[in-house]
């Protein structure tokens, strides 16, 4: 039995080569190799970077929901790529694109009330653009 798992890992290694210094320097999971997932964890640092220019008493509202609603995208992205039907990915991504809406619902909201630039606002919604058509085309590839 030992003999058998030890030809299958050796049959692995060799269809799945990873250098050893990438192995040893970080995992990387297969979801984070894909570049809806790099772009995502981009607008998940420029939600938190955006989100500190706004007022101290947005603190347990805007500010509060608006990284809940951008953690949110990243979390259900994840949570539906490791589904193993169909049907069940593209409801996560589907949750994923909804809290992307509800995101940039907030950012309107703090676009009006002049907490963000123009040019901060335009910078959001062009990565926030990005990412919702990445998703999409996940979701179509997924079908």
């Amino acid at each position: 039995m030992y003999e058998r798992l030890l030809k299958r890992y050796k049959r692995y290694k060799k269809y799945n080569k990873v250098s050893e210094v990438e192995n040893k320097t970080t995992s990387v999971s297969g979801y984070q190799k894909l570049l809806v997932y790099q772009r995502i964890t981009e607008l998940v640092l420029l939600v938190y970077k955006l989100s500190k220019k706004l007022p101290g008493d947005e603190k347990f509202g805007l500010i509060s929901q608006m990284r809940r609603a951008v953690v949110s995208v990243l979390s259900t992205f994840v949570e539906g790529y490791l589904k193993s039907s169909k049907q069940e990915k593209r409801h996560y991504l589907e949750m994923a694109m909804t809290s992307l809406l509800e995101l940039e619902a907030q950012s309107q909201v703090c676009h009006l009330l002049r907490y963000w630039s123009n040019s901060d606002h335009l910078l959001f919604m062009e990565k926030k653009n990005e990412v919702g058509y990445l998703l999409y085309r996940y979701m179509i590839a997924v079908r």
